[in-house]
């Protein structure tokens, strides 16, 4: 950093200053019942009221449960708490994401269905293959090209139905 002029050093510091001061922008700062100053990165508890909150983050705003109505009948019962403001976007995100899981899932099916449509067309034919009596030839383990006898033609009748019976429901 020798050659560097002093005004790009200038510049350098104050981005890096800036960069790291970012973060602690966007603190809230409040008086808890206590009267002790907390700082969070999270909005404080329902509990603490609008004059203890001495910072918060820039554009946010608290929202206020709106009050809960009595009703003529509950007479003087006590106001059951209101529910926190929900978070729109949150909610758009997880069903998103959920639907996202579905449509996945739906594909995954759908492969798993398509493969098992395959293997039952392949099978069944193998089967008529088996069934017609015309000669069937396999290579064995050696590379030889063997005709398969009465006793492998109905070991292979025999697994190509189970085949059938698993993948063709």
């Amino acid at each position: 950093m020798k050659n560097v002029s002093p005004r790009l050093r200038a510049w350098l510091a104050l981005l890096i200053g800036l960069a790291v001061s970012l973060p602690a922008a966007a603190q809230w700062k409040w008086r808890d019942a206590n009267g002790k100053v907390q700082y969070s990165d999270r909005p404080p508890p329902a509990s603490v009221p609008e004059k203890d909150i001495l910072q918060r983050p820039n554009g946010t705003l608290r929202v206020a449960a709106p009050a809960p109505v009595a009703s003529a009948a509950e007479g003087n019962a006590p106001a059951k708490p209101a529910a926190p403001a929900v978070d729109k976007e949150l909610e758009a995100r997880k069903k998103k994401e959920e639907q996202e899981k579905e449509a996945k899932r739906r594909a995954e099916e759908e492969k798993l269905a398509k493969a098992r449509a395959e293997n039952c067309a392949r099978a069944r034919s193998y089967l008529q293959s088996l069934e017609s009596g015309m000669r069937i030839a396999r290579t064995n383990d050696k590379g030889e090209r063997e005709i398969l006898d009465d006793a492998a033609r109905a070991k292979e009748t025999e697994r190509t139905r189970q085949v059938i019976a698993s993948d063709c429901k």
